[in-house]
């Protein structure tokens, strides 16, 4: 019964991830206009590959330290959004406050489209076939860092214990709020005509969503103990035999997160303030937010 309750899941959540790369590169499809770029689904199109592998290799449907479906799924978006954020119009609006949460719910209208509409916070009541392409960008942006969170809920969640995975599921939301601000910095005045402070925060937003696959930056397990699995392959056994232990498990997350996220951010953030003159409440909100963190995680490493 465990196990056909794992292959639901399983099923379960890599049919969300590849329901919203279809439409994120159904999207860069038709700004491009392009029949080529479909081939950015390749990435999604692997997930049948990825499951079955999953499942026949692994006791509880789910890799202990990477995650193969998250990595494919990101593999789609994250070229996908690239190509969209290069296609938005200069003079769209830069205003200073945040994208409207009001785009999610057509967003998803747009995700799931089985032929129901939704007619809450519908932008004057346009069909999405009239969204603006930043509107669409914005929806996308947004909806996939949702999709990470639920797609994580729902995928079998392998060795972990539900204390560790509601801990790491609070761990995604918390990341994906500050993942997000990043474009919000490219709508200011000072940054959306500077091509190459545009392409870095690019970099910065892909580099960040490797932590995603990575369950090792955000869960804590014994030290020195690999996945099941893999302990049957004898390279793994010596490499686990031989791993150093002068660093906790704690420790090599700690390290990953700030050199995935915070310490890259915050040296984005105080470039945008001082150099390019960026300097509104969130931009010193998150950049003290940064501060704190990168002071609290190194701490943190120091201590334990």
């Amino acid at each position: 019964m465990c196990r056909l309750l794992n292959i639901f899941l399983a099923l379960l959540s890599r049919f969300l991830f590849a329901a919203h790369g279809v439409v994120t590169v159904w999207q860069v499809v038709t700004v491009k206009g392009e029949p080529m770029y479909w081939l950015l689904f390749s990435g999604v199109a692997l997930l049948g590959v990825e499951m079955a592998l999953t499942l026949k290799c692994t006791r509880n449907a789910e890799w202990k330290w990477f995650s193969p479906m998250v990595f494919l799924y990101l593999s789609t978006v994250i070229p996908s959004i690239w190509f969209l954020e290069s296609k938005l119009p200069l003079n769209a609006s830069s205003g200073h406050e945040p994208r409207s949460l009001a785009h999610i719910p057509i967003a998803v209208y747009g995700f799931f489209h089985v032929g129901f509409s939704f007619s809450l916070f519908c932008a004057g009541g346009h069909g999405i076939e009239e969204l603006e392409p930043e509107n669409w960008v914005a929806g996308l942006e947004q909806t996939m860092l949702i999709v990470l969170v639920l797609g994580r809920w729902l995928m079998p969640k392998g060795d972990m214990s539900r204390d560790q995975l509601s801990q790491l599921l609070m761990v995604y939301v918390g990341l994906g709020a500050d993942i997000l601000d990043i474009f919000d910095t490219f709508k200011e005045p000072e940054v959306k005509g500077n091509q190459v402070v545009v392409i870095v925060g690019l970099a910065l937003f892909s580099w960040a969503l490797m932590q995603f696959p990575l369950v090792l930056t955000q869960t804590p397990a014994s030290q020195g103990d690999v996945p099941r699995s893999w302990n049957s392959l004898p390279c793994c056994r010596r490499l686990s035999s031989s791993l150093p232990s002068c660093c906790s498990n704690e420790i090599w997350s700690l390290l990953l997160t700030v050199g995935l996220q915070d310490a890259p951010f915050l040296v984005y953030r105080l470039y945008l303030m001082i150099k390019e003159q960026v300097q509104n409440q969130v931009m010193i909100f998150f950049t003290c937010k940064n501060i704190l963190i990168v002071l609290l995680e190194l701490y943190r490493i120091f201590v334990v």
